[in-house]
Parts: C-alpha cells; structure tokens; sequence
C-alpha cells in the first residue's frame, strides 16, 4: 500500500471528523493529517497522524454504489475487537461512529500497524527470500490460529447461521455480480460463463464445518515484519462464520506458483525468491490444523468464481467514482478482464473432483 497526504480528501469531512477524533480516542491529540492509504479495493482507508506524531487508521465504506451486505464497518469492528485478545494478530481497535452524519458513513478507527504489505512479487522480492520463507510458514500459522478459535468463546457465537456458508456466499456474490453487470452490459458473455459455474457449485455443496472465516485471507491483507513474521491481519469485512477450508481455498487461488499458467485471483508475493509452493502451504495448514483437505479444489473454484464477481463490483465503483481517486482504474479494468478466465479455472478445479 502506498500514502498519499490530501488536505481535501473525499470521504473525510475534516470539520467534523476531527472533533470526533478527539473526543472518542483515547491519547489522540489534534490538529492531525490525513492521507489516503491505496491498496484497498473495497473501503476507504485513511492514515491519521495527530500532533503528536502518533499514528491511526480510519476505515469507511466507499462514498457511493455500495451493494447490500456489502462494506459493513460494524463488522469489521466487531471481528477485530473479538480477536485483539486472541493469538491472532490484528490492528488495536480504538473507536467505532455509528452516525453517518459525521463523515457521510460509519467509520472506525485503529491502531496504525507498521509493516510491509506483500501485495505483489516485488513486495516479495524486495522482503528478501529468507523472510518470504517465514511469511510463508506464519501465514499458515496465523489462518491455523484463527480456525481454532470457537466462535462462541470469541463473542461472535449469534453469527452462526444454520444454512450452510457456502449456500450463503453463492446467493450473495451472485446476486452481487447481477447488481454489478447492470452498470457494465459488456459483461454479458463473462456473467453467463460465471452463472455456470455458480450452478456446479450449487449442485455440488461439501459437507461443511464451522469456524471463524476471515474471507479474504492472503498477504496482501496483511502487514509483516522485516522478518517475514505476521503482524496483523486487516480487511476484515467479509468476515463471518462457516467453513475454514473457504479461507484455505482463497489462499490457494492466490498462490500462483512460478511457470503457472493458472493466474491467482489476486496479485501476491508468491514468485518471489524463498516463497513457499503452494501445495507446501496446503500440507503445512492439513499437519498443524489436523483438517481434511481433500475437497479443496472445490473451494478454490468457489475463490475463483467469488473472485471474478468480485472484480466485477470493483470496476463499477470505480466507474461509477465512488472510490476515492488513488490511479487504479487502469488496473480494476484490467482485473475485471480476466473474470473470463478466472470462471474457466474454476471449472477446471471442478473438473478435478469429477464435476
């Protein structure tokens, strides 16, 4: 991610947003300045830094085109204060505003963790190979940390549903994709081509367990240290309970090994020097976890499938204007592209388990 400092920043009402600042958190002392943090596709996060050099992160939804269910700030609050007390690393909770009428949205705010976000192969690269060698392994670590924790000990035992997760996020993303292919009718042959593996993968649902589910677990999301060791977790608005192979599954999409046609649903260090195979990350989760793995490549078609709507949403808002400008709509078009062929890898996995 990368900062860039705006004294007139969209999505900021400094007016009202600074005393809001100084009255609810603890030890902030304003004036303070605000810069945006690029690298998220989906909210907006801001670096704050107060007069007395400390540092903060704001998080809020994007200032329009927002879907259903979609950019839940009181989420992602509420999953970081439950794990702060946790083994699994996350930024310290500070102060959560319900009233829109602050800002325009509900926002919190954080701790400001510093560390390297590998949101790439030269993020990798530029870490060293022995520290992606442990940024590999502790990833695995921290995911095995979470899928530990008991939702119901952790607080969160109401968000456990009764129907099954994946039933939820087919039904969701689906109609997420149909929201988002409204405002972009080129989209036509990717959605029919997205609607057929969405109908495999409800014809073909595992049995399911239940944990904590980050939902968009891969090192871009995070920040490490100059050793390669995890230092929090961030991104935490897809959040929910269900099965813990879901995260397995979007790591494993992510990971591209090096001469892999496959492309990762997403940007990664994973080709960089000293960077673990990713079927080494997959046995090192099924040793430490004790989890059967043997339906995973279901779960990475669903990462695909899900990853492609995803992308979709993105390069709407971002034609739409309602993301702050921080020059990725190059890049959104581009990720949007290659929904096509994130849909026909899915089906290939798919393919995998005789589907």
């Amino acid at each position: 991610m990368s900062v860039g400092e705006d004294t007139h920043l969209a999505g900021v009402d400094r007016a009202r947003v600074v005393p809001w600042l100084a009255a609810h958190v603890d030890g902030l002392v304003a004036p303070v300045e605000f810069a945006l943090v690029s690298g998220g596709r989906s909210n907006l996060t801001y670096r704050i830094t107060d007069a007395a050099g400390r540092g903060y992160a704001l998080r809020r939804p994007p200032m329009g085109g927002v879907l259903a269910t979609a950019h839940d700030m009181s989420r992602e609050w509420r999953f970081i204060s439950a794990l702060a007390p946790t083994a699994v690393p996350v930024a310290p909770p500070l102060a959560y505003c319900a009233d829109p009428g602050v800002t325009g949205a509900e926002f919190y705010v954080m701790g400001f963790v510093e560390g390297r976000v590998l949101a790439d192969h030269d993020a990798g690269v530029a870490l060293g190979a022995p520290a992606c060698a442990r940024a590999g392994e502790h990833l695995v670590e921290v995911l095995v940390a979470l899928h530990a924790l008991d939702p119901a000990e952790v607080g969160l035992g109401d968000l456990v549903r009764r129907t099954g997760y994946v039933e939820r996020q087919l039904r969701r993303w689906h109609a997420q994709l149909h929201a988002s292919a409204a405002q972009l009718p080129a989209m036509a042959t990717e959605v029919a081509l997205l609607d057929e593996v969405h109908d495999l993968l409800v014809a073909h649902v595992p049995r399911q367990s239940t944990g904590v589910v980050h939902g968009d677990y891969r090192p871009g999301n995070m920040a490490f240290g100059a050793d390669g060791t995890v230092r929090a977790v961030f991104d935490w608005e897809l959040a929910t309970t269900g099965d813990p192979l879901a995260d397995l599954g979007w790591l494993a999409s992510s990971w591209q090994d090096p001469g892999e046609e496959t492309a990762a649903t997403t940007p990664g260090p994973s080709t960089a020097p000293g960077s673990p195979r990713r079927a080494e990350l997959v046995q090192r989760y099924a040793r430490l976890s004790g989890r059967d793995v043997s339906n995973l490549p279901y779960w990475v078609a669903f990462s695909r499938w899900r990853s492609a709507c995803i992308g979709a949403g993105v390069q709407a808002r971002y034609l739409a204007g309602h993301m702050a400008d921080d020059g990725y709509l190059a890049e959104a078009r581009a990720r949007a592209e290659q929904g096509a062929r994130l849909g026909e890898a899915a089906r290939d996995a798919l393919r995998q388990l005789g589907i």
